[in-house]
């Protein structure tokens, strides 16, 4: 089995042509031969922060590419029921960082935060368990 790190996904999903076609080439001979591939966890969370904060696609774009990495057979994520649980929580509206954290904690009795107004204002509105409360 040989893992991924997040670059080869990038050019993999992100078709930017010019000085990256060779890599972008590469990329899709790695995931289409149908070898054997891993996926860490902290790999699909920087995915996600690459194609949000440097290519700015939207929730819904970064959601068809997680759902299409999913779909593949030959590859496996590391801690698959969380980046799932995380992806719905990224449909209902949590950031995917925080989404990851919370879904990472499930076997907690809860998570803390001091972000009132995003995280746990967010989570406690989704009504998500483990709850997300404030740090005191």
């Amino acid at each position: 089995m040989l893992a991924l790190d997040t670059n080869v996904l990038a050019r993999y999903y992100v078709r930017e042509g010019g000085a990256a076609q060779a890599q972008e080439a590469t990329a899709r001979k790695v995931l289409e031969r149908g070898t054997q591939l891993f996926v860490a966890k902290t790999v699909v969370l920087e995915l996600e922060w690459v194609l949000r904060g440097v290519y700015g696609h939207p929730p819904p774009d970064v959601c068809r590419v997680f759902d299409h990495l999913l779909s593949l057979e030959h590859v496996e994520i590391e801690d698959r029921p969380a980046v799932e649980a995380a992806l719905g929580n990224l449909r209902r509206g949590l950031d995917f960082a925080d989404a990851l954290h919370h879904a990472s904690s499930r076997s907690c009795e809860a998570l803390l935060t001091f972000d009132a107004k995003g995280f746990a204002g967010k989570a406690r509105r989704l009504g998500v368990t483990p709850p997300v409360r404030l740090a005191a």
